[in-house]
């Protein structure tokens, strides 16, 4: 292409300065038309008090331009306010993280000549990494595990039709759906129906304990993986060991309307201004911008000039070769820009296409129900009275309402009423399954009547209701329940 393009650049804390200049440096040298708008974010936005870590002029650019190429930032530990890498994801809904893991020219590993070339295609919105937090009790913290219908279609087609868009020939979706049936179960039905309209690729679901195991094992019998968003961030980097570290690691973050590219590794500190560091994961994050901009022939570029430099230049910065006298920042990032325009010869083609963004409902209600009921509730106590001597009193208590009381169970165990087995160490945190008496569907009223008899007696912290859509229970039971 011959148009113009700008982009938002944010520098990054730590070694982001660095690599994200050998970047540009090297993306200029191509010859493409980029319009670079410089923009701040991360730690020295924290310092001068804004607590997102993103100032508005940074947010307008990326709503101007679309994509933003961007350094690492540093992420606060132990205090309030939140990650800015994550911060930017969310604020625009970059819902897929796409990681390649490819095996690099020159770069010796024990997975060397295996032919590794896989990317991962990780869910970033949603799950553990929401980052909705409790302590529900003193002694007791909760982490919500939110997965929805939309999020799970909207990343597995994104990674169907990313697969087309390189020529791939498998997706492997990775879950804990064999223990979390609902929510890394929503993932594997999603793929699984999906699937069904890409009759072109071969689909496979695979436990993601095993893919991870497999991943090691046998490599190079993956292609593409789908899978959850802290599933995701952990094989992703686990890949990254395999071709020779987090210094090849790129990503993007592709959503509907923007894309942010960045490397997979953090700001590392104790190395910025050394000029040591390895520039590639940043730059192979801009190789995939410049296909996001259908610039494929400078993209080609500039992967030969890099594996020119690695393979046949042997010019390879600290993380590489420690033994010898590795080359800094600036002269692995010269020697790139002198082999622009050379051929690697044992390039391996690829053709690269766009990438069909899929099209998915933006209605907040994807899913809907034909029949909807509540059998019962769950009502989380907080208690230090042994789990006998308290289901024995909440029956007693719950006697005369709508109610009947199930199980108490804690940490997913029923612990009530007790079954024969060694005894259970409980916390202060218990579950109270209570059940519609009659068979009845529960209304709202009658819960409020039940939630203020039990606070008259016991200190409850949240509740949950055990919906029935369509016919089928929406809510798991305990190790030991019936």
């Amino acid at each position: 292409m011959t148009s113009s393009h700008t982009v938002t650049l944010i520098e990054g804390d730590g070694i982001g300065p660095e690599v994200v200049k050998a970047t540009r440096k090297i993306i200029d040298a191509t010859g493409v038309k980029i319009n670079w708008e410089v923009c701040e974010a991360g730690a020295e936005v924290f310092k001068k008090g804004l607590s997102t870590g993103l100032p508005q002029e940074t947010i307008d650019s990326i709503l101007r331009n679309k994509v933003a190429l961007k350094g690492p930032l540093e992420t606060p530990v132990g205090f309030g306010e939140k990650s800015a890498n994550v911060t930017l994801r969310k604020m625009f809904d970059t819902y897929g993280n796409i990681r390649p893991v490819h095996e690099i020219p020159g770069v010796i590993t024990p997975h060397s000549g295996r032919g590794i070339d896989i990317v991962i295609v990780r869910e970033n919105v949603e799950d553990l990494y929401a980052g909705i937090e409790h302590m529900q009790t003193p002694g007791t913290a909760q982490c919500l595990k939110l997965i929805s219908r939309k999020g799970c279609e909207k990343i597995v087609r994104l990674a169907f039709e990313f697969a087309r868009s390189e020529g791939r020939q498998t997706v492997h979706c990775a879950t804990k759906a064999n223990i979390m049936k609902l929510t890394e179960g929503l993932m594997k039905r999603t793929f699984e129906e999906v699937a069904l309209e890409y009759p072109d690729i071969k689909a496979s679901h695979i436990i993601v304990d095993n893919c991870a195991h497999q991943l090691v094992k046998i490599p190079e019998q993956f292609d593409v993986i789908v899978t959850t968003n802290m599933n995701g961030d952990i094989l992703s980097d686990l890949g990254s060991a395999l071709i020779g570290g987090l210094g090849f690691a790129p990503g993007a973050n592709i959503g509907d309307h923007f894309s942010i590219f960045e490397a997979v590794h953090g700001s590392a500190p104790k190395y910025a201004g050394k000029n040591t560091i390895n520039p590639t994961a940043v730059l192979l994050s801009g190789v995939m911008m410049l296909r996001h901009l259908k610039e494929f022939e400078a993209a080609h570029k500039i992967e030969h000039a890099l594996y020119c430099t690695l393979a046949l230049d042997k010019i390879m910065t600290r993380d590489i070769v420690t033994d010898t006298s590795p080359a800094s920042t600036s002269e692995f990032t010269d020697t790139i820009l002198r082999n622009l325009g050379k051929n690697f010869p044992d390039y391996k083609k690829r053709v690269y296409k766009p990438i069909q963004l899929p099209h998915v409902s933006s209605a907040p209600d994807f899913v809907k129900a034909q029949a909807r009921s509540i059998r019962g509730i769950d009502v989380f106590i907080e208690s230090a009275t042994p789990a006998e001597k308290l289901g024995t009193a909440l029956k007693e208590t719950t006697s005369g309402t709508s109610f009947t009381l199930s199980s108490v169970s804690c940490r997913g165990v029923k612990v009530f009423p007790t079954s024969p087995g060694p005894k259970i160490d409980t916390t202060d945190l218990l579950c109270c399954r209570f059940l519609a008496r009659e068979n009845d569907e529960i209304k709202d009223t009658q819960i409020h009547e039940l939630l203020k008899l039990l606070s008259q007696h016991y200190q409850w912290t949240h509740l949950e209701k055990l919906h029935v859509y369509d016919g089928k229970p929406a809510f798991s039971k305990d190790h030991g329940e019936d």
